[in-house]
This record gives structure tokens, sequence and C-alpha cells, in this order.
């Protein structure tokens, strides 16, 4: 394992560990989700201002060099790249037909939308899905365990944020051996992750406590994955996804 892997792991395994020992506590008591409020609180305005005097204007930056069109190359790029966590998890979950349909949108964009900078598997009706270790976790039965902020990544819980240990061994954009080109991948990950939220996270400041919106965005949208939803199918997963 190489030192860009180790350091993404530390940094989730140190969070995590931080909060393992309330776990239990929060998954006693079901009417609080967000026993570490104050600390969440805290850690979420740091990551606040981080993102508003550096990671914003990067991103704005971003948007205003590159033209619309590249920067969806860009970002169908990094969503079929990391898109075997997806493969992984379903089969994991025991959904070998989506497995199935998902390895084969997989080869078909690679090949055919050239290396996904192109989608053409969408257009040929090969719905594109969305697994995760977390989600894994929760339909073999682990509790959620408590809301937790974490440093420069942002909301999950406990349950999710273990997760990431998991996603990263299977994310071919991490395992990549050469140590220049992942880190320069994921710089353009991340970059370009976040351009993509420029406007729609203009719902979070103008809430009321933005805080309490993350919070309650994050928890919906894990939820909507999970089971699904009564509400709108489209809010939930296009606008509050990588919230």
């Amino acid at each position: 394992m190489n030192t860009g892997q180790l350091s993404l792991i530390s940094l989730a395994a140190t969070a995590l560990l931080a909060i393992t020992p309330i776990a239990a506590l929060a998954e006693a008591d079901n009417n609080n989700v967000d026993p570490l409020e104050p600390v969440n609180r805290t850690i979420y305005a740091f990551n606040d201002t981080l993102d508003r005097y550096f990671f914003r204007p990067v991103a704005k930056g971003y948007n205003f060099v590159l033209p619309q069109p590249v920067r969806n190359g860009v970002g169908n790029f990094f969503d079929h790249w990391t898109y075997p966590v997806t493969i992984v998890n379903g089969f994991l979950q025991g959904k070998f037909r989506q497995g199935t349909e998902d390895t084969v949108r997989f080869v078909f964009n690679t090949t055919f939308g050239l290396l996904g900078f192109f989608d053409p598997a969408t257009k040929g009706g090969l719905t594109k899905h969305t697994e995760d270790f977390g989600l894994t976790f929760a339909r073999w039965g682990i509790p959620q365990g408590p809301y937790v902020v974490i440093p420069v990544l942002g909301p999950y819980t406990a349950r999710s944020g273990i997760g990431i240990l998991g996603n990263i061994q299977v994310n071919p954009v991490i395992q990549i051996d050469n140590s220049s080109a992942r880190t320069k991948l994921i710089i353009a990950w991340f970059i370009e992750s976040r351009a993509a939220l420029i406007g729609p996270d203009e719902m979070v400041q103008d809430a009321y406590d933005p805080y309490m919106f993350v919070r309650d965005a994050y928890l919906q949208n894990r939820d909507y994955l999970l089971n699904g939803s009564p509400e709108d199918d489209d809010f939930f997963e296009e606008d509050f996804e990588d919230f």
C-alpha cells in the first residue's frame, strides 16, 4: 500500500475512532441522530470557512476557464472511473442483475465512451446506480451510528464513514501506482466535484441554519439511496447526492 492510500485511510480512521465509543449511545436513542452536534458544528464551521475562502473560489475559477462541454466530459470521466465502487457493492448486496448491468455499463463507456469522457451507456438504456460500502454495511444489518462531520471530508454517519475504507480499496483513481498521476487526478476530481455544486450550494448559504440543512439533506439522501423515498426522487438524487 502506498503513501497516498495510507494518508487517506489514516485520515478517515482517525476521525472514526474518535466517534466509535459513542456509536452505541446514538443507536440507543433513535430520536437523537446527532449527539455530537457541538463538535460537529465546530468542524462544520472550519470546513465552511475553508470552502468559502479556498475551495469555492478555485471551483469558480475552474468553471470560468473550462466551457461546459469540457466540464461535462471531466465529470463523466471521474464518475466512470469511480464506478467500480458501485459495481462491487452491488454484487456484495446480492444485486447480481444490477451488478452485471453496471459491469456492462462500465465496459461500454470505457470503449464507446472514450475512456468514460462520454456516457453512451445511459442513452442506450443502462441506468446509472449509486452504491458504496456504507450502503452495503446497512444491508448487512450494521447500525448507522451517529452523524459526524469529518474535517475537509464533510458529513457522514459512523457507518458510511467506515465505508470510506472499503471504497478506497476498490476505487481505481486512488489505486493508481504512479503517485504523481494519482495526486493530480485526485486534485482534479476534488475540484470538479466542488465545481459541480456551484449554484446548488447557494441553497445551503440561504438556509436559516446551514449546518442543519446539510445534516438533514445528507441523512435524507442516505435514506433515499437505501430505502427509496416517497418524496421527489430527482430532488434527492440530483441535488443532495454530492452534499
